[in-house]
């Protein structure tokens, strides 16, 4: 078993963790991309982004990247990387992103964010892997002595996007982000870096 093979009741019946769906956030001041990220995200537009892979490319990192940049290198960005939590309990698995805080370290440190790219373009499918993957962040977290009270993740198909929180139970964002509301999206993802940010100084 790995994180892709969770369902919403298999982690509720194995781990003891409900969810619901709920607003995870108030609306922000709009965070506006620059110009280079404007620019790359147009040129996207004309490309016929397909496959999970070219919308990682295209669309999601240049967003990352944005974010590392605009917080001086607070996090770092692992692409693909494989995170094992808890192997018997089958939170192990490759991972599309993990941001985590970045102390310099070549492996894996401290997991604060999970993004999934949904299979087949259906958000739906790609929430509980999500949530999956944020267990096993916390279990990971846990077992290195830095525990963390939230630990966020998102579901993308590049051009949707759905946050959500793991604290005593896992909350689902209400509300759906589209990828012509950029300056929201980059303003949630603020919002939880300067999160990290006042808890990690």
């Amino acid at each position: 078993m790995a994180y892709r093979d969770f369902s919403l009741s298999k982690i509720r019946e194995q781990f003891g963790v409900n969810n619901q769906v709920v607003p995870l956030f108030k609306e922000f001041e709009p965070l506006l991309p620059s110009h280079d990220l404007s620019t790359s995200l147009k040129e996207a537009e004309g490309l016929r982004l397909r496959s999970e892979k070219s919308k990682s490319e295209f669309i999601v990192v240049p967003i990352l990247r944005e974010l590392w940049k605009k917080n001086d290198k607070f996090f770092t960005i692992h692409s693909g990387e494989v995170l094992n939590a808890d192997a018997k309990s089958g939170l192990k698995g490759e991972c599309d992103f993990i941001l985590s805080r970045d102390i310099g370290s070549f492996d894996i440190d401290l997991p604060i964010f999970q993004i999934v790219e949904a299979k087949k373009n259906d958000l739906e499918l790609g929430v509980p892997q999500c949530a999956a993957q944020i267990i096993g962040a916390k279990i990971f977290n846990d077992k290195r002595g830095t525990p963390l009270e939230k630990i966020y993740g998102c579901v993308t198909t590049g051009t949707e996007w759905q946050f959500i929180c793991l604290e005593k139970h896992l909350s689902i964002d209400s509300r759906i982000y589209y990828l012509n509301e950029l300056s929201q999206i980059l303003a949630v993802f603020q919002h939880i870096i300067d999160y990290y940010k006042n808890i990690l100084k």
